[in-house]
């Protein structure tokens, strides 16, 4: 399949005033990536296309201090984050993540791609995404218990059941989304589930929704690999990232008969030709927190990960990782983006030129939102699901929105990142259209 080149980008806004500079593609950082991917998808919107500056330009942006008493008695100061991308479809929905190279590019951008994501999968939601600049692993028990709830407190006039609903991301999971639940519940003074997703299950959380980002990686993997004549069950599959998302998927394709040659995150990178013990090296991360150390698998260079001969490459850590400078390095069939935005347009462009297709994050990783939908609704009728029944909608969904989107690219010949974004903003903007501008 062939995309939309480079030349071919619409680089200015269409009507009205140009995009302020921190808006503009050609600035550095996620969103500049997202912008580019939107001008690939325009020349094929139709009449949609005058209003692609509303995908252009987040809703809503907050930016909060969140300033906590440390342990030691002194005052501690960090920058956060909410975004709301768009609303069109439905309230936001994204994830909160604390890490310390959080920026508002960053935060803006993954917005941005949950309300393509959102509307890929066809869950009625839009997109939003928020964040902490913060090393969370510097912070004690209760520095990061007054941190959430203070940041909780402090976007709480933008978040609600009905408004925005945030989500675990990166270093965040069900403990963090307690405290928020519980922080926004006693400023409501009423109990409020639905504020968020992800939560402990005896708080109304939803059976498989730890494993729904990885399940979705898995499933739409397998339908992909059908489509190029590759079989998953004898594969050889390197992953980038070793938690929720890349652990997942790697435990779901080793069961499956597929060999998990190579795994890489932050404590280093290992390999293993005959294939890693998943079990034995997921126990092993869940101990020590990451793969350094772990018997049974050679230690090799971070760099010399991306020269690994492979069939399927996840990459499921963070923005940026497949760039031009090692997308030609790359021998895999077939790339999995269970991250968000982890391949840049220029990677983009060479992978195409070197026929290897790329799932792209914003229909690849949506289990994890699309059983967060789950979670909401079952929230709102205090009735709840069983596991398997959880596991089978996803598992349809996913296979629906993915057939949805490769028959797009067939028949625009197009990346099937473009057909997403083609299916998603199209779904989008004539919800704008048929609202309308009030007032």
């Amino acid at each position: 399949m062939s995309q939309t080149s480079k030349s071919d980008a619409i680089t200015a806004a269409p009507t009205g005033l140009a995009l302020p500079s921190y808006l503009q593609a050609d600035k550095l950082g996620p969103w500049g990536i997202y912008l580019q991917q939107v001008d690939r998808v325009v020349p094929y919107l139709g009449s949609l296309a005058r209003w692609a500056d509303t995908l252009r330009r987040p809703k809503r942006a907050l930016i909060v201090d969140v300033p906590i008493q440390m342990d030691n008695g002194s005052i501690a100061h960090f920058e956060g984050y909410r975004v709301q991308h768009n609303t069109s479809r439905g309230p936001g929905k994204g994830g909160v993540r604390f890490h310390q190279d959080v920026t508002l590019s960053e935060v803006m951008a993954l917005s941005a791609w949950m309300s393509i994501k959102n509307a890929a999968v066809n869950v009625p939601y839009g997109g939003a995404k928020g964040g902490i600049r913060v090393d969370p692993k510097t912070l004690s028990r209760g520095e990061l218990e007054r941190m959430t709830r203070r940041y909780t407190s402090e976007i709480g006039i933008i978040i609600g059941p009905t408004k925005d609903i945030p989500a675990p991301d990166v270093n965040t999971n069900e403990q963090i989304m307690a405290w928020m639940m519980d922080t926004y519940s006693m400023n409501e003074g009423a109990t409020a589930t639905g504020v968020v997703t992800g939560k402990p299950v005896d708080l109304g959380g939803s059976l498989g929704r730890r494993d729904a980002t990885g399940r979705g990686v898995f499933t739409v993997g397998v339908e992909a690999a059908n489509h190029i004549g590759l079989d998953t069950r004898t594969a050889r599959i390197a992953v980038q990232g070793f938690g929720n998302v890349g652990g997942v998927a790697a435990r779901l394709f080793a069961e499956s008969g597929a060999r998990i040659v190579s795994v890489q995150d932050h404590g280093g990178t290992i390999y293993r030709e005959a294939g890693l013990d998943v079990p034995a090296l997921l126990a092993h991360v869940a101990v020590v927190g990451s793969v350094a150390g772990f018997v049974g698998a050679e230690v090799i260079a971070n760099d010399a990960f991306w020269d690994v001969d492979c069939d399927i490459l996840i990459p499921a850590a963070l923005e940026q990782q497949i760039t031009e400078a090692n997308a030609p390095r790359i021998k895999a069939k077939m790339i999995i983006e269970g991250a968000n935005g982890p391949t840049t347009p220029a990677a983009d462009d060479i992978l195409h030129d070197r026929n290897i297709l790329v799932l792209p994050d914003v229909i690849a990783n949506a289990g994890g939102v699309t059983v967060s939908y789950f979670e909401w609704v079952q929230d709102f009728s205090s009735f709840f699901w069983s596991e398997d029944e959880i596991n089978a909608r996803l598992v349809r969904i996913m296979k629906e929105a993915f057939a949805g989107v490769w028959q797009v690219a067939q028949e625009n010949t197009v990346s099937l990142r473009t057909a997403t974004f083609i299916v998603a903003c199209k779904r989008i903007l004539h919800a704008r259209e048929l609202r309308g501008l009030y007032p």
